[in-house]
């Protein structure tokens, strides 16, 4: 949630900041039901203000009394029109509420302008693309492959996008997600694990609600939500929570399964182990004070980019531009590696800032240790890293002559052999 002396004081920085999203908001609408919603609490406030005074009267008078049964009538009106004003404010309130949810977080001035992905900005690229790929082929087109990943009986037993991992290829995503989970522990990161389903409050504090509610797997009945990524519960981890200043930054991590309804539905982007609904993806947390977030994003960003050094996968980064930035992001970097048998980049990771506005619905302080107040801190999170594409790069980069796949040095000792080879 954007900040509402923001919104009211300069709504044109706001008009400015969804324009460069290329953001649908109608930010008028909004500001007319602010305006509507404000003057209803000010009736609301001197009718009971009269009410109140009314009361003070009335215990001053002689009960029974004509002044006194007159006053009473007066009052019985005055309850009657707060009551009818009271419940026209809730339907105000709730409709001004769904409407504020709907502004997007404002970009950093140093986000690119771009209506999409085109016009992103490349910042950083490293390792070696081998100019001929005679003996690659994407993964989805070698011929063993259903020995360690079956999407065939995946979809027979829970639907498209939800492969089975057989042998090496379980072995493989185990492995990547330990050698995930031992890295960020040894950069400061205190693991955690997560609920795997979150109530409406924590998928609406995160941004997921209401903007991607159609992307999301529901339980009707409990009305749980299956989470899209492990950021979701651990940012909601200090949710209602005042924080001691002292103890920030706070460095959190967490392996969890992602679900994801809409997974793409046509096109080599969604074949084989690119986009699927369910997958597993290490999550890395910050909440940080406000000062520090834009050089903690920094920092985030290399050590992504560091996991993907030591996998020895080339790999680039992406300075998002406004049009293809997330709606909760005020900032945030794409890392992508390339596949060698598809030819293609690959997204692995985003490392995001959220500035406050992860935090302001969440309602996450520190105490200012000068003011004593409580204050607004800052969230980020970044993938450290995201299973599926580092896998698939992983098989399609190390496919040798012979059809076997060699395994990265920084993944030999989870694995417990070089290389994985069809039976």
């Amino acid at each position: 949630m954007i900040d509402l002396k923001v919104l009211r004081e300069d709504p044109d920085l706001v008009r400015a900041g969804i324009l460069k999203k290329h953001n649908d908001c109608d930010l008028d609408a909004i500001l007319e039901a602010d305006s509507n919603r404000r003057a209803l609490i000010s009736e609301v406030e001197t009718l009971r203000a009269q009410q109140k005074a009314a009361n003070t009267e009335m215990s001053q008078m002689q009960k029974g009394s004509e002044e006194f049964l007159n006053k009473l009538q007066e009052m019985k009106a005055l309850s009657a029109s707060v009551k009818e004003k009271d419940a026209g404010l809730k339907e105000v309130e709730e409709a001004w509420n769904e409407l504020v949810l709907s502004i997007p977080n404002l970009p950093h001035e140093s986000v690119p302008e771009g209506k999409d992905e085109s016009e992103n900005v490349e910042v950083a690229r490293w390792g070696d693309i081998p100019d001929a790929q005679t003996n690659y082929i994407p993964h989805y087109d070698i011929d063993w492959l259903d020995q360690i990943l079956d999407f065939k009986r995946g979809t027979k037993v829970a639907g498209s996008g939800f492969p089975f991992f057989i042998g090496d290829g379980a072995r493989l995503v185990r492995s990547l997600i330990s050698f995930f989970l031992n890295e960020a522990s040894e950069a400061g990161f205190e693991e955690m694990g997560v609920p795997f389903f979150v109530n409406a409050d924590s998928a609406t504090a995160t941004g997921q609600l209401p903007d991607k509610e159609g992307q999301m797997y529901q339980t009707v009945e409990d009305d749980l939500y299956a989470i899209p990524t492990a950021e979701v519960p651990l940012t909601n981890f200090f949710r209602d929570e005042i924080l001691d200043a002292s103890a920030l930054p706070i460095y959190r991590c967490g392996h969890s399964a992602c679900f994801r309804r809409e997974a793409g539905s046509y096109g080599k982007d969604v074949r084989g182990y690119n986009r699927v609904h369910q997958f597993d993806k290490v999550e890395l947390l910050k909440w940080v004070k406000p000062e520090s977030s834009f050089d903690e994003l920094e920092s985030l960003r290399e050590y992504a980019e560091g996991l993907l050094k030591k996998l020895n996968l080339p790999f680039r980064t992406l300075l998002m531009c406004g049009g293809d930035m997330g709606f909760a992001n005020c900032k945030q970097y794409d890392l992508e590696v390339f596949a060698f048998g598809q030819k293609r980049w690959l997204e692995v990771s985003s490392c995001s800032n959220f500035g406050s506005f992860q935090a302001r619905r969440a309602r996450i302080r520190y105490r200012d240790p000068e003011t004593g107040k409580p204050e607004i801190l800052h969230t980020l999170n970044g993938s450290g890293l995201a299973v599926p594409r580092v896998f698939v790069a992983i098989v399609e980069n190390g496919l040798q002559k012979d059809g076997s796949i060699l395994i990265p040095d920084a993944l030999q000792s989870y694995m417990g052999k070089e290389r994985i080879e069809p039976k």
